[in-house]
């Protein structure tokens, strides 16, 4: 890692000139060019003032970037197959997220296991057949196109009553499935 680019970033992204940064660290304008080119290299108290300017810390600044993963192919996607239904996670590890997507084909006259009332909310969209959101005593009829959403805070579970498969997309916050 090159700390000399590092630190210009970080100038750049506070909208400071090299001799602003250097008032602001009791450094001169050259020492910071010198830094910024890796001409030269600061002692710990120069770079600790030096990131304190940019608002930063040497914690965050030595952090290693991980590349957080956005795209995910279907060959990623972990299924699991019971009887009538098939569940695919679309994000791999999605339980350590805020939401976790999955894609469910029901066969038809299947049902999801029923979930117990728990924190949270949920959010489906139905690709193609139609089924039916039980959530406590009410049922609700949902078809292809149509999305559902709701507070977890009773039972649910989802039925096909119909002759073909049905295939919908299933939000849960935070993770439970």
């Amino acid at each position: 890692m090159l700390l000399g680019e590092k630190i210009k970033r970080l100038r750049h992204a506070c909208n400071l000139t090299q001799g602003e940064l250097a008032d602001r660290c009791e450094l001169t304008k050259g020492y910071i060019s010198q830094l910024e080119n890796d001409l030269t290299s600061p002692s710990i108290t120069a770079l600790v003032d030096i990131l304190a300017a940019l608002g930063s810390s040497l914690k965050d600044f030595f952090a290693e970037d991980e590349d957080e993963k956005i795209v995910y192919t279907e060959e990623e996607f972990i299924e699991k197959k019971d009887e009538g239904l098939t569940t695919n996670w679309l994000i791999p590890n999605a339980q350590k997220n805020m939401m976790e997507p999955v894609r469910i084909n029901l066969s038809p006259h299947s049902q999801t296991q029923q979930d117990v009332p728990h924190e949270g909310e949920e959010f489906g969209y139905v690709i193609s057949g139609e089924i039916t959101l039980c959530l406590g005593k009410q049922k609700f009829v949902c078809k292809k196109g149509n999305s559902f959403y709701y507070k977890a805070d009773k039972p649910h579970y989802i039925i096909n009553q119909k002759k073909t498969e049905a295939v919908f997309i299933w939000i849960s916050t935070p993770p439970t499935f």
